[in-house]
């Protein structure tokens, strides 16, 4: 658990620091709202896709998950490093691809082989493995914002260029996959064998068909739509309204995350006993009401205070919709059942920044304050009328 959570870390690191990269990026090649958005959108719909196989393989291949978490980190690394050498935008685009595909080649098998060792305990399993995502995505920014702005405080520098920012990134994406591949070989050791192509298209059909579900992947999907729009737009209004240096907008967006590192594990551990709905009805309640606060508070301490205090849910909620999801399928389904959950988000999602680039076109950043809280208020809706299983043996 602990391991898996320490690489989940590093992946998310490689994930945060395409964010700050991308406003740099973005006055590089003289991108605009809707184009800006599209390069979140072409991330995530690679992850969407890579899904699909990813699932397949972490339940076909349980005793092979060590690969799959290596490939992950290769494509991850390899993305990286093709943004550094880019002198195209299609390139950019291309290699952003890679990346996303990378990122959801390592959830299946993760969460799935933790899913399946510790399944009275669930909600605490997932939590600790993205709570080491809070900490790559906290760390992230603010390294990557110091990187390309070159200051803090008194000390400063001339700062790196994104492209070569791309390339040092890529460096600890390979190096992780050379551990990940040394120090994970018992990793699906629980499994007793692999399951056939015949027996995974039956379970696949079951998993596919249950209500329940279909329910907790939109209900995924909500959150990762906002997810999504939220961070990429507040950093362009934090670079370009706000008119914050690189490192000051990298340690606000660190405060999305930091106080997930606390909150995510009390939180799943609230969820193995009480029960995921009211958890999950909490949390994306909060959210709703803590976005549609910045229509208020827009700059200043408020801000950053408000930035800090969203970070208590914007991220914790996701491993109690995924533990949740865990709850209502058969044992050996666990990677399919991850897949589909990210899946489910990756397709909203993919659309989701396209929409919010034209919202922020037209209605600046309170727009997309009011298009994620609306999608925080039909979530929490969901969680409240969505029936949720009690904890599996």
């Amino acid at each position: 658990m602990y391991g898996l959570s320490a690489g989940h870390g590093i992946k998310h690191f490689g994930q945060g620091a395409l964010l700050l990269m991308m406003p740099s990026i973005r006055a590089t090649f003289g991108l605009g709202d809707v184009a800006y958005g599209t390069i979140f959108a072409i991330s995530s719909i690679a992850s969407g896709v890579a899904n699909v196989p990813a699932g397949m393989l972490a339940d076909m291949y349980r005793k092979r998950i060590a690969w799959l978490l290596t490939i992950s980190m290769l494509m991850v690394g390899a993305g990286y490093f093709l943004i550094g050498i880019s002198p195209w935008v299609w390139l950019i685009g291309f290699a952003v691809a890679i990346i996303g595909f990378g990122t959801s080649m390592w959830h299946a098998p993760a969460f799935g082989t933790l899913a399946a060792r510790y399944p009275r305990r669930r909600g605490v399993a997932m939590a600790a493995h993205l709570t080491g995502a809070q900490i790559g995505n906290t760390t992230s920014p603010v390294i990557i914002g110091f990187l390309l702005g070159g200051a803090i405080g008194s000390f400063e520098f001339s700062g790196f260029d994104w492209r070569w920012v791309g390339i040092g990134v890529s460096v600890p994406m390979f190096l992780t996959a050379i551990v990940v591949m040394w120090r994970f070989k018992t990793a699906g050791s629980e499994a007793s064998r692999n399951l056939d192509f015949g027996e995974y298209m039956q379970s696949a059909w079951r998993l596919v068909s249950n209500v329940r579900v279909l329910g907790l992947v939109f209900l995924g999907a909500f959150r990762s739509a906002i997810h999504m729009s939220f961070q990429a737009f507040i950093v362009l209004y934090m670079k370009e309204t706000l008119e914050l240096s690189d490192f000051t907008i990298g340690w606000h967006v660190s405060l999305l995350t930091l106080a997930g590192i606390v909150s995510t594990p009390a939180m799943g551990w609230l969820s193995d006993r009480v029960g995921r709905k009211p958890v999950i009805f909490a949390a994306m309640a909060s959210m709703a009401a803590m976005v549609f606060a910045f229509l208020w508070i827009d700059r200043g301490v408020g801000f950053t205070i408000l930035m800090a205090s969203l970070g208590l849910f914007f991220f914790s909620v996701m491993p109690i919709v995924t533990a949740a999801t865990m709850d209502q399928v058969e044992r050996g389904s666990e990677g399919s059942a991850t897949a589909l959950i990210f899946a489910g988000g990756s397709v909203v999602g993919s659309l989701s920044p396209i929409v919010a680039g034209k919202i922020y076109e037209t209605s600046g950043f309170e727009g997309i304050v009011w298009y994620c809280g609306t999608i925080a208020v039909l979530g929490a809706a969901l969680a409240l009328i969505l029936p949720m299983k009690r904890l599996t043996s």
